[in-house]
């Protein structure tokens, strides 16, 4: 471990202009769009005609489940959304019971902030989303406040676990017409990513920046692919080999050629054959010699089958991993209880507040809150920045859409579909856009049991915003994260052995093809773990300073560490190799 003395950190100054900034919108923006549309209408539609519209919350609750597990491997996705229907069920449940055996509100506010903090903790633990908890959130929170009957409850569970069961049926139709598009998406997004590192790379003027974005994006490819375990494929073999090409990309930016691995990712994207890349280290090193019995001969003086035999090397490791059990839930969640002790103070805080300024619907401001909080104190400043933007100009689209809203039930469906599709579409480019479009909705779906002055709905969710934004924030700062300096002495200390075992490995002369593969992705995950959590505490406030030159110092030995054990594996030339034979030999026909 270095022994670089640890640099002051600043505190950051807070975002104002730069929260507000937008983003190139998502590769698959339409699909969640499309998928909500899709799953509201048909539930929505149906109580129209039965003239029961005033039970379309419920129904909304279970389509809303139709945004999750876009990213997920169908296989996965299947579990992944039923867990989120189920996840779903309970806390309406939960807050169906509260409403019917109580009216009190700072009782329900309470019962509100503590489903909010659980919600948070589990979404983040499994990693589900987008849109994390807050869709669970909003939910639970607003049913909270419609009253109920214990008799009624039972149908209403009964009514959103329909839609829940259309929302899954929605969410999985795709898989027929692409079975392996996640993990395509995945695997042309780390391609890509690697190409514009390498260009970086080979301009004389590499990025740190492109490097954790190359890393990041290579390590959420193995995730996805990784996802559908105990399910291989000839099509995601050839995927995983994809990603291997784009870690021998960051192994080795200079000897790469961006072109070749955008045309990769280009052709990944579509339906047809997934790019076949042969053995690496006949293509990559060029220094293979083929003899007279139709083999190939490496360095490495092993010899191999038209590099069949070296292609399945890449690959030894991937299946080891895929047959090591994810860690369990509770080791999971110890590491969140901070963020959850933050959502639940600052959404009863938030929630008590409305209340006392005369709020009739404090699970607005509570709702606020709990959509504010973040990895770290200033990306909850960001989020908070963004919330209050986007609802202040949302009440002003409500306003503007109240008239033809009002025109009748089904134009009032076809209203909440519309801000449904816009709220997707926009919320990739930056959240406070898709904010404009979830304001109105959230307005609309409380006139689905009648309609209410316009004016009165727009002061009150100003007000709660306003409120749910400060005292939500308020919060934050009060529970500060303390350990944030131990996360980062910790991830350091996993880079460090995962290093010492990936040279360790690299050095030795009877290393394994799965021992090595083995180490090098755990270096990788080691990195991006690194970088993240580093990025997270930096973010924090009121803490010790943290060894950003120690982070530093460990990612740039980590990166040496995967160049020399990717050479090992005999995925890149060795140093002694001119990249111009390697050029030469990628570029023939």
């Amino acid at each position: 471990m270095s022994s670089a003395t640890p640099t002051p950190t600043r505190v950051r100054r807070l975002p104002v202009v730069g929260a507000l900034r937008l983003g190139r919108p998502s590769d698959v923006w339409f699909k969640p769009a499309l998928s909500v549309v899709a799953a509201v209408a048909p539930p929505s539609l149906l109580l129209v005609a039965l003239g029961r519209l005033d039970l379309a919350a419920y129904t909304m609750a279970g389509s809303l489940c139709a945004l999750y597990a876009h990213n997920r491997p169908y296989a996965a996705r299947a579990k992944v959304l039923a867990w989120v229907v189920l996840g779903m069920l309970g806390g309406l449940a939960v807050a169906l019971v509260a409403a019917s055996l109580t009216r009190n509100a700072v009782v329900l506010v309470t019962v509100g902030a503590l489903l909010a903090a659980v919600q948070k903790a589990v979404c983040d633990a499994t990693r589900v989303g987008p849109p994390t908890h807050v869709i669970l959130t909003f939910v639970s929170s607003a049913t909270l406040f419609v009253p109920q009957t214990l008799g009624q409850v039972p149908g209403h569970l009964a009514l959103a676990a329909a839609a829940g069961a259309w929302a899954w049926l929605v969410g999985m139709a795709p898989a027929p017409l692409r079975p392996h598009g996640p993990e395509r998406r995945a695997t042309a997004q780390a391609l890509n990513a690697a190409a514009a590192y390498a260009e970086t790379a080979r301009g004389g003027e590499e990025s740190a920046g492109a490097r954790s974005a190359a890393y990041a994006a290579v390590h959420a490819a193995w995730q996805t692919l990784l996802a559908a375990r105990n399910r291989p494929s000839t099509t995601r073999a050839a995927l995983e080999r994809l990603v291997v090409r784009a870690e021998v990309a960051l192994a080795a930016p200079a000897d790469t050629d961006p072109a070749r691995l955008r045309t990769w990712a280009d052709a990944v994207r579509g339906s047809g054959r997934v790019p076949r890349t042969g053995d690496p280290r006949r293509d990559d090193a060029g220094r293979h010699r083929r003899d007279g019995g139709g083999r190939f001969e490496g360095d490495d003086g092993l010899r191999r089958d038209d590099g069949s035999l070296g292609e399945r090397d890449e690959l030894v490791g991937v299946a080891a991993e895929r047959a090591v059990a994810p860690r369990p839930l509770w080791s999971r969640l110890g590491p969140l209880a901070l963020l959850a002790v933050r959502t639940a103070l600052g959404c009863a805080l938030a929630g008590y507040v409305s209340l006392a300024l005369g709020a009739d619907r404090p699970y607005w401001a509570l709702v606020t809150a709990a959509s504010l909080y973040q990895a770290n104190l200033t990306l909850t400043w960001s989020r908070a920045v963004q919330r209050v933007v986007g609802n202040l100009v949302g009440v002003l689209l409500f306003a503007a859409v109240t008239p033809v809203a009002r025109l009748g039930p089904l134009a009032l469906v076809l209203c909440i579909l519309a801000c449904n599709f816009g709220a997707e579409a926009l919320i990739g480019r930056n959240y406070w856009l898709g904010s404009v479009c979830v304001t109105p909705l959230a307005l609309l779906v409380t006139e689905l049991p009648g309609y209410q002055p316009t004016g009165e709905l727009v002061t009150d969710r100003v007000v709660d915003t306003l409120v749910g934004a400060l005292v939500g924030f308020a919060a934050a700062v009060a529970v500060t994260d303390r350990r944030a300096g131990r996360r980062v002495e910790r991830a350091l200390t996993a880079v460090d052995r995962a290093r010492e075992r990936a040279a360790r490995l690299a050095a030795g002369p009877a290393a394994t093809p799965a021992a090595l593969e083995a180490a090098r992705r755990g270096l990788a995950a080691a990195v991006v773990d690194l970088r993240a959590t580093a990025d997270a505490a930096a973010g924090e406030w009121w803490q010790r300073a943290l060894p950003q030159e120690r982070v530093v110092l460990a990612e740039q030995a980590a990166h040496r560490t995967l160049a020399a054990t990717v050479r090992r594996q005999g995925l890149l030339p060795d140093p002694g190799t001119t990249s111009t034979q390697t050029h030469t030999e990628d570029t023939s026909p």
